[in-house]
Formats: C-alpha cells, sequence, structure tokens
C-alpha cells in the first residue's frame, strides 16, 4: 500500500507493525489459497502461538467454509475460532465419528450417510472494528456484526449484533455500545472504508468522539449525503 509520504502511520502490508509477534496485521500473513479475508489494520496478538493465524487460530478447517473478517479488527490472544470440520453427525444414538477412520468403519457407512451431513452454517463472519477478547472462542457459522465486543473467554455460539458487547458461556448480550438510532449512525458514516488520510486527521472524534459527530465527518467530506433540511439523519 502506498502510504501518503506525509504521515508516520502503520503500513497495514507490513505483518509486523512494532517490530515483534506481539501485534500482527492478519492480511499481509495470508496466503493466495487462505480461507482467510481479513481487512486493513486487522490485527491479532500472536506472542503466545507457534504458527500462523490459520494454524494457531482456526480449528477444524477441513471444508470449504471461510473466516471473513473486515478492518480495524482486534484479535486477543488466544482466541480460537471453531470451523465446521469439527460438527459431527448426531441424528442417531451415538455422535462417533467412525466415518472418519476409514477402512471397514468407513465402508459400511458409505451409502447409509448419503445426503446426511452435519449441519453447515456457512462462513464465519466478523464485521469491521470488532474487539474479541482473550480465549474467547466463536462456533461455526457465527457473525459478530461491527462494533461489538466480545468478553474474555467468552463462548460466541449466537450472532452478534452491531455495537454489542457479550460476555460468558454462552456469550449473552451484556448492553449495547450506544443507542439504536447512534448505531445507525455509525453505520452509515462506515468510518473503516475512510481512506486513511481522513481516518488518521480524525482520530479524535473517533476515539472519544459521538457517533453523530463522525457521521458529520463522513458529510463533511463528501462520503455520503448530507441531510435534506429539517433532517435528522440518514433515513
Amino acid at each position: 500500500m502506498n502510504l501518503p509520504p506525509d504521515l508516520d502511520i502503520p503500513d497495514p502490508d507490513d505483518p509486523s507493525p512494532l517490530g515483534d509477534n506481539r501485534c500482527v496485521f492478519i492480511r499481509p500473513t495470508l496466503g493466495p489459497d487462505s480461507k482467510v479475508v481479513a481487512g486493513r489494520y486487522s490485527y491479532y496478538d500472536a506472542s503466545e502461538d507457534t504458527g500462523g493465524f490459520e494454524k494457531a487460530r482456526m480449528l477444524y478447517a477441513f471444508g470449504a467454509e471461510r473466516l471473513l473478517m473486515g478492518s480495524f479488527c482486534s484479535i486477543a490472544a488466544g482466541v480460537r475460532f471453531i470451523m465446521p470440520g469439527a460438527n459431527h453427525v448426531f441424528s442417531g444414538p451415538t455422535s462417533y465419528p467412525f466415518f472418519t477412520f476409514g477402512g471397514d468403519w468407513q465402508d459400511s457407512l458409505l451409502d447409509p450417510l448419503i445426503g446426511i451431513r452435519p449441519a453447515n452454517k456457512g462462513d464465519t463472519l466478523i464485521g469491521n472494528d470488532v474487539w474479541i477478547g482473550r480465549d474467547a472462542t466463536v462456533m461455526p457459522g457465527v457473525t459478530i456484526a461491527d462494533g461489538a465486543v466480545v468478553g474474555a473467554g467468552a463462548m460466541v455460539a449466537a450472532d452478534v449484533a452491531a455495537y454489542q458487547i457479550v460476555a460468558g458461556n454462552p456469550a449473552r448480550p451484556i448492553r449495547s455500545r450506544y443507542a439504536p438510532e447512534e448505531v445507525e449512525l455509525l453505520l452509515a458514516a462506515k468510518w473503516w472504508d475512510w481512506p486513511i488520510e481522513m481516518v488518521s486527521r480524525h482520530l479524535p472524534e473517533l476515539v472519544i468522539g459521538s457517533p453523530a459527530g463522525v457521521l458529520a465527518v463522513a458529510q463533511a467530506e463528501g462520503l455520503i449525503a448530507q441531510p435534506s433540511s429539517g433532517g435528522r439523519g440518514p433515513s
């Protein structure tokens, strides 16, 4: 990525922006056949890992399902994404995976198991600006929407709404970071899609500002339409 020469900011294509493995940008570490898609500046704490992001953080990634992650996400140490390859057939008395071991066990199940597969919940989706705390586990096919926060040690087995804070096992909503109308403002502003020069200019508004202020920046910069006279924000 060609960064503006007058800006002293991290290069999203540098996997080690701090010079160590405490903070690793995910996208530049991924190969062409990766089952992970990550946006710019999304990082993970790799200080305790023995392999790359896919090896250390994605478990049972045997199928075609992917982990799709937006930009500016923060993934703490110990976070794991369980992929659908971990699923077992449990429509009968046993959930034991006899088929997996091959040989006579597999042969005897080839015909009976036709059309019977573990539930496929599809890709796992992580939005933009999502923070997942230490040792949290994300189950297959879950969607964690933009701006959400997942508490340390949480077991996320159900979708998480935008700007919602969840914690516990199973993870349950604690509260929303903003009122519904403020969430709408942030989703309309989509600050994570702004040019990085614009993000850098408006960090105070992003870090300690308000949803209305962030939307106003996007409008002033011409990224979204100004409200009509007497309007109260996006329709």
